[in-house]
């Protein structure tokens, strides 16, 4: 199970895109039949990619910059003086530095991107536009995914990692998603948030005398 969880988490970006990319495809285009607009939409999933490489890559950075050098012995750890994590690899030792979870911080921002991007089909039924089985079945898998990212970040919470390496993964899913879907994608010059654009605005009543 323990090899299972790893590999689901592991490609948890890959599974969120596939679903929610075709998600927001079918929802912008047969909202508007513009490609531009669906385009845009769209790259709000290329800066998620761009969230979660650039989080991984701080990750590391900050355990290569924490850690030290340690040869498992029976009777414990000998530490060893070597520099960085390549050179303490190659020798065959362990690198051991403070690890945020990458588990969690995954999980935690693909759970909440998706439940924004969904978001978007209550109003869009509500505006009466078409929506056949395609739409449908594409947006009960996302249902599901997010599901299971939900039920995974459970057992990663319970099962894996050091309790405050969870809560600071956990934190910085929270304020990537914040920053993109809370901050950024409401500015005019962002890829804009899920249904902008998208729906007519009604119309305000004027008063003649």
């Amino acid at each position: 199970p323990f090899f299972a969880h790893r590999k689901f988490v592991n490609s948890a970006w890959g599974w969120t895109c596939t679903f929610l990319g075709g998600f927001v495809l079918l929802v912008v285009f047969l909202a508007t039949r513009r490609v531009a607009v669906t385009a845009r939409h769209l790259s709000r999933l290329v800066v998620g990619a761009a969230v979660w490489r650039g989080a991984g890559r701080a990750f590391l950075l900050i355990e290569d910059l924490t850690g030290s050098c340690f040869e498992p012995l029976p009777q414990g750890l000998l530490l060893h003086e070597l520099p960085d994590r390549r050179s303490c690899l190659a020798a065959g030792h362990q690198w051991r530095g403070y690890t945020v979870s990458s588990h969690t911080f995954l999980l935690t921002f693909c759970c909440l991107l998706m439940a924004e991007e969904a978001a978007v089909f209550a109003k869009y039924l509500a505006h009466g536009l078409p929506a056949g089985a395609p739409l449908r079945l594409v947006f009960l898998l996302n249902v599901l995914l997010l599901g299971l990212w939900n039920f995974l970040l459970l057992c990663t919470v319970i099962y894996f990692h050091q309790y405050t390496h969870k809560v600071v993964g956990a934190a910085v899913g929270t304020f990537a998603w914040y920053l993109t879907y809370g901050s950024w994608y409401h500015q005019p010059w962002s890829p804009g948030s899920p249904g902008h654009g998208l729906f007519p605005r009604p119309h305000s009543s004027r008063k003649h005398n």
